[in-house]
C-alpha cells in the first residue's frame, strides 16, 4: 500500500511538472501547440495500419478443437482493432478540433493535453493493454504488436511467439495449455 501511494505522489508530481512547465522560451520560434499536436497526430497516423479484416482471419484460421491458436489470433485482432479505431478517430477528431471543424470536447482535451506532455492518453488507456511507457515508446510498441498479429497472419504461427506483445497473455497461455492436453490427452487442469 506503502509502494503505491508513493508511486501515485511521484506519479502526480511529474504531471503537475509538466502542467506548469512553460510552452515556450529561450531565442527560438516555438511551434503553437496546435501545430506541435496536428504534426504528431499526422506522424503516428502515418504508422498505423489498417484495421484487421477478422471476417478473413476466421475463414483462414477457423476455429479448431486441435490448434487453439487460431482463436488466440482472431481475438487479440478483435482486441487490436477497438483500440486502432479509438486511436485512428481521436487522431482525426484532434485534427478537426484544431482547424475548427469539430467541438473540443473534454475528452479530446485530454488526448490533446496528454500528446503535448508526451503522456497515452485516458481515451486509449482505457482500450489498452497496460503500458507505463511514454507516448512516443507507446506507439512504436503498438505498432510492433500489429506487425507480429500481421506476420502471423501472413506467414502462419511463429516458430517463436512475442508473449509480451499479446494485448490479454492469459489467452495465449490457456491456448498453448489446451494445445498440449489435447495433443498429449492430459487432462488440463494436469498441467
Amino acid at each position: 500500500a506503502d509502494i503505491t501511494k508513493e508511486q501515485h505522489e511521484t506519479h502526480m508530481l511529474f504531471h503537475n511538472i509538466l502542467k506548469t512547465q512553460a510552452r515556450s522560451g529561450g531565442g527560438r520560434k516555438q511551434m503553437s501547440p496546435d501545430v506541435i499536436i496536428n504534426e504528431v497526430a499526422a506522424d503516428i497516423l502515418s504508422k498505423l495500419p489498417a484495421n484487421f479484416d477478422v471476417e478473413s482471419a476466421l475463414k483462414r484460421y477457423p476455429t479448431d478443437y486441435n490448434q487453439s491458436m487460431n482463436t488466440v489470433l482472431v481475438q487479440e485482432m478483435v482486441r487490436f482493432n477497438v483500440l486502432l479505431l479509438v486511436i485512428r478517430n481521436s487522431l482525426l477528431n484532434i485534427q478537426k478540433a484544431i482547424k475548427g471543424l469539430v467541438v473540443m470536447s473534454g475528452d479530446l482535451e485530454e488526448v490533446f493535453n496528454s500528446m503535448l506532455s508526451g503522456r497515452i492518453p485516458h481515451m486509449w488507456m482505457d482500450k489498452s493493454y497496460p503500458s507505463l511507457k511514454p507516448l512516443g515508446g507507446y506507439i512504436t510498441d503498438f505498432v510492433a504488436r500489429l506487425h507480429f498479429l500481421m506476420e502471423w497472419y501472413d506467414n502462419g504461427p511463429p516458430t517463436v511467439f512475442w508473449v509480451s506483445g499479446f494485448y490479454f497473455t492469459q489467452a495465449f497461455l490457456t491456448g498453448v495449455q489446451q494445445n498440449y492436453a489435447r495433443r498429449y490427452t492430459i487432462p488440463i487442469d494436469h498441467l
